[in-house]
C-alpha cells in the first residue's frame, strides 16, 4: 500500500485563533479569560466524522490542565471532503500568557480512526508579550 496516498485520504486542517476577554479577566484573582475560534476543515477525500478531543493547556507557571471530552461544543460534525466547521469556546488561565495544543479524535467514513493535530497557538493579554 502507499502510505502517501493514505495520508491523502485522511487529512483535517485545522486553524485556531485565540483573543483576550477582558470583562472575564481579573489581575488581582489570577484570572485570565480567552476566547478561541477553531476552524475544522477536511482536506482529504474521505468524509470523516469528530468524535472526541484531547486539549492540552500550559499556563506561563508551566502548569499543564488537559482536557478530554466528546465532540466539541455538543456536536460530532460530519465533514465531507472540503467542508469545514467552525465553532467558538473558551478557557481561563492563572496568567496572563499560555499555550494550548492538541488533537480530535476522527473516524472517516470507512471506520479508520486517525487523530487531527491542533496545532500549537497562544493565549495573551494585551501588553504582555512584545
Amino acid at each position: 500500500m502507499d502510505t502517501r496516498q493514505t495520508s491523502r485520504q485522511y487529512q483535517i486542517s485545522v486553524t485556531p485563533q485565540a483573543r483576550f476577554i477582558p470583562g472575564h479577566s481579573s489581575a488581582e484573582a489570577g484570572r485570565y479569560a480567552f476566547a478561541y475560534t477553531i476552524t475544522i476543515t477536511n482536506t482529504g477525500n474521505v468524509a470523516a466524522q469528530l468524535i472526541s478531543r484531547h486539549w492540552i493547556i500550559t499556563d506561563a507557571n508551566n502548569v499543564v490542565q488537559e482536557v478530554k471530552g466528546q465532540g466539541v461544543v455538543g456536536a460530532q460534525p460530519m465533514l465531507k471532503p472540503g467542508e469545514s466547521f467552525e465553532y467558538s469556546s473558551g478557557s481561563v488561565l492563572a496568567t496572563p500568557v499560555g499555550t494550548m495544543r492538541g488533537s480530535y479524535q476522527m473516524v472517516a467514513e470507512d471506520g479508520t480512526r486517525f487523530d487531527a493535530d491542533i496545532p500549537e497557538f497562544a493565549l495573551s493579554a494585551p501588553r504582555v508579550l512584545h
